[in-house]
């Protein structure tokens, strides 16, 4: 079906909706921008020279687009850096209207959109006026809906340019590729070996990491207000179709899957009326208002049309409605950086027929993440021509300079603003010699303590210990009584039986690192606690330990669980035995979301998930898991002393989380899937060889 679909479209429907929408989003801007008011006028920095060429004469000829081009074999990156060793350089070439030897204009008649993407390029940092010394060229040649363009005369144009060069180290924006009757996938330029900054790729035309893949701007919205909207607010279509001049064989799959879905909505352009009007969507003789309508659905449908790229998918973006994507081989905008996933669903066209049994699968958590993240990448992304621009020109700069490139989490990540962001983490691995401390909570278990404190002082980067005694009906051993041990030994008596006793910053701890430990927990090894201080030396701004729990989400009863069981990944690890900076202790104690450390008080619970919520939240990542140990059991204890032996153990520590996410707003907690094993732990090997022997089981 995908095929014969895809046949069809070229021929057919290359004439209806995608020229009846594209022709007037560019076409009509173009005309305008050279007679309307001084909001639309070319405004560009250089003022605009005019030349006369003759076509048929040039010595030059224009270079094919080379379809293996890569970042590689061609982009010069020796001429990158002169100005800044992290930081690319762009020059744009002067504005010149050339007129060919009939008298007719050759060169494209700016728009005010392409004047917005050279405005972009000369108000950001990237832009340079010396072309000796510029990394990137940008042709001042208005390509940005190649119907607008003529090709052949344009290939010769490019090779007129000073610095051209068959293209390397060029950038071109085209939005609208292709045209009639088979809509090519990208420009139908001579570019050489030019990067081409293109709307409507597909995998087979998209050179990897070499062209970029952008959005298609919808300019007929571009000063549309909406009326804002919670991500959280239920939405009463489960899924909305309003692209118009759709492919008759899509729109019959679809109106077979709306007969037994009422809450799918296909709407169409309104015939009534001469004059089209873009926000205008009809559904028989009922008249919705677009893109409003969008915002009354949870999920927004993206269906190849004449072109790949459309401005559906933006639309979708900017109303914080999930965009379902069909259209097999499109390259999504800037998915060289953005995780889609996130935020969109992709569905291949030979499944349409499944679409509404796919988003039913969605638990209403995931929705509300997705509209979120869908918001995130409009107004980062999406919202302007300059944010399309200077996103460009980030990847651009990211691929010159990996060194300085912006992370996934930075790309992605949604910043919380509540958050208390950690100033102090620097891309620098602590000091060995420094050690960690080790806090140990007691309330008056002395024997299992004792023995906790002896293994504790074997492990070589120790510093020093100090006990939290939490019972103060009873004064702790007399230090006659206590384990003679190499290390310094502090005993600090609180005044109160909290469990938040044990993240305060006690001025007697003098390391970075804290190692939390309970008085049970004799079945670690000196090796173990070893290896987790060194994976903590790896990864300071982590939670790192050892037993490890997950949260899981309910769809029925539309709550969080918190789980012990065995699982892929885990979200969780429980400061029984965990290793963190001291200045989450200061975080834990004095900045705290909410009431969380008065209710983990009061009920003597959840001190470690209130930890683990509190970094993932400042991070934006999930904790380290290091060892095989996933349960930890204390021989010399009685059930009744262990407060994890109640029953009602796990459904209190369920309603902790439920308690926290509504004290956050938001799941701060991050699932990984990975955990920290020493090399050559399961090696077939002799010990001599490996640095941690003693590391033990499940």
């Amino acid at each position: 079906m995908a095929v014969r679909l895809r046949v069809s479209l070229m021929l057919l429907f290359g004439l209806a909706g995608g020229i009846v929408t594209f022709y007037f989003i560019y076409h009509v801007n173009s005309a305008k921008s050279q007679e309307e008011d001084g909001r639309v006028r070319h405004s560009f920095k250089r003022s605009p020279g005019r030349e006369t060429v003759n076509l048929q004469n040039l010595d030059s000829k224009p270079t094919p687009q080379n379809s293996k081009c890569t970042y590689h074999s061609c982009v010069d990156v020796f001429h990158c850096g002169y100005n800044d060793r992290t930081r690319i350089s762009v020059y744009v070439y002067p504005v010149v209207e050339y007129i060919d030897e009939n008298g007719s204009q050759a060169s494209p008649v700016l728009s005010r959109e392409f004047n917005e993407v050279l405005e972009a390029i000369s108000d950001s940092p990237y832009y340079t006026n010396n072309p000796e010394t510029a990394c990137l060229f940008a042709p001042s040649f208005d390509v940005l809906n190649q119907n607008n363009v003529r090709t052949k005369a344009l290939g010769k144009l490019y090779s007129l340019l000073q610095w051209w060069n068959d293209g390397a180290n060029h950038l071109i924006f085209n939005m609208l590729p292709g045209e009639l009757p088979d809509y090519k996938t990208t420009l139908e330029v001579d570019t050489g070996k030019a990067m081409i900054a293109g709307g409507g790729f597909s995998t087979w035309t998209y050179r990897r990491g070499f062209d970029v893949s952008i959005p298609v701007f919808n300019p007929f919205l571009e000063n549309a207000y909406l009326q804002p909207k919670s991500n959280l607010e239920s939405r009463k279509w489960l899924l909305v179709s309003a692209q118009v001049g759709l492919h008759s064989e899509y729109k019959e799959v679809m109106f077979e899957v709306a007969a037994s879905e009422k809450r799918f909505l296909i709407m169409d352009k309104c015939t009534e009326g001469k004059n089209w009007d873009f926000k205008k969507r009809c559904q028989g003789t009922v008249e919705y208002t677009y893109p409003d309508i969008l915002q009354d659905s949870k999920f927004c449908m993206v269906l190849r049309s004449a072109r790949l790229g459309h401005t559906a998918l933006s639309d979708a973006l900017r109303t914080g409605c999930i965009p379902v994507i069909v259209a097999d081989g499109y390259v999504l905008p800037f998915s060289e950086v953005l995780d889609w996933k996130r935020a969109a669903v992709v569905i291949r066209e030979e499944n349409l027929k499944d679409v509404v049994e796919v988003l039913k699968s969605y638990s209403m958590e995931r929705i509300y993440q997705m509209r979120r993240q869908a918001r995130f990448f409009w107004e980062n992304y999406f919202h302007s021509i300059k944010a399309i621009t200077e996103t460009t020109l980030q990847i651009i700069n990211d691929r010159v300079f990996p060194y300085v490139a912006k992370k996934y989490e930075e790309w992605n990540e949604i910043p919380n603003p509540k958050a208390v962001w950690n100033p102090m983490f620097l891309p620098l691995i602590p000091p060995s010699s420094q050690g960690f401390t080790a806090v140990v909570l007691t309330f008056n278990r002395p024997e299992s303590l004792f023995q906790v404190i002896s293994k504790l002082s074997l492990v070589q980067s120790l510093s020093k210990i100090v006990v939290i005694w939490n019972n103060q009906a009873k004064p702790p051993p007399p230090m006659t009584a206590w384990p003679l041990i190499p290390k310094p030994l502090k005993i600090i008596q609180t005044q109160k039986n909290k469990l938040s006793n044990r993240f305060f910053p006690y001025h007697e701890i003098q390391t970075e690192c804290i190692l939390a430990i309970d008085d049970d927990i004799t079945m670690l090894t000196s090796d173990e606690l070893e290896f987790g201080y060194q994976v903590w030396r790896e990864f300071p701004d982590r939670l790192v330990g050892f037993p490890s729990r997950v949260h899981l989400y309910g769809n029925e009863s539309n709550k969080f669980k918190y789980e012990s069981e065995w699982k892929n990944n885990i979200s969780m690890v429980l400061t029984g035995a965990a290793f963190h900076h001291k200045y989450y202790s200061y975080l834990y104690t004095y900045n705290m979301p909410g009431h969380i450390r008065q209710w983990v008080d009061d009920n003597m619970n959840c001190e470690d998930i209130a930890m683990n919520f509190l970094i993932s939240n400042v991070t934006g990542k999930g904790p380290i898991k290091v060892t095989p140990r996933k349960k930890f059991k204390c021989p010399e204890c009685t059930n009744s002393e262990m407060l994890s032996s109640d029953t009602l153990h796990m459904v209190e520590r369920s309603e902790c989380v439920n308690n926290f996410v509504r004290a956050y707003r938001s799941m701060p907690l991050k699932g990984v899937e990975f955990r920290a094993d020493p090399v050559l732990y399961k090696d077939d090997v002799p010990n001599v060889v490996k640095m941690y022997t003693e590391v033990g089981s499940l």
